[in-house]
């Protein structure tokens, strides 16, 4: 009887997976950087107009964004060419303001419900009515914080 056995030849070993996790990681951290965030695909023409006198808005605090002006070359054909307002990739009436404003306040976390500022991105030839009729629905809905979205520049060439 002998003391030691021979070691059985037991085929290919086993496949290491000590490196697995830094892969899985390096992968996930690419993708996080080259994915881009989706943008709303306008739909209305958005000619902003100039101003002298502007400030960024800071990057912590909320933003929805309202478009108006004329339906996009594309879309003229089926919705004429009078000014329309945009909100989410979609044409909207004005009574439609107040469900956007829910839902984008459903969306939060209730801390940051009354830091939601409202962006409105409104081409420079569109018809002042219709912007006063948006502001009239944000009243309402006590939606306060509004931002005129511009282009720097000369305010004087907006009249060109």
């Amino acid at each position: 009887m002998s003391k030691f056995k021979k070691k059985k030849d037991g085929g290919l070993p086993p496949i290491s997976t000590a490196s697995l996790p830094d892969i899985v990681f390096m992968l996930l951290f690419f993708f996080m950087v080259a994915t881009v965030i989706k943008e709303d695909n306008l739909l209305v023409e958005n000619t902003l107009p100039s101003a002298n006198q502007i400030e960024k808005l800071g990057k912590k605090n909320p933003v929805s964004y309202i478009y108006i002006g004329k339906p996009s070359r594309n879309y003229q054909a089926t919705y004429g060419t009078a000014d329309r307002i945009q909100l989410n990739d979609k044409y909207a009436s004005v009574e439609a303001v107040k469900p956007f404003i829910a839902t984008e306040r459903a969306a939060l976390r209730e801390e940051l419900v009354p830091k939601l500022t409202i962006a409105m991105k409104v081409d420079k030839e569109a018809n002042m009515g219709i912007v006063s009729d948006v502001k009239q629905e944000l009243r309402e809905t006590n939606a306060l914080k509004i931002n005129y979205t511009t282009r720097k520049g000369d305010a004087i060439s907006n009249n060109n």
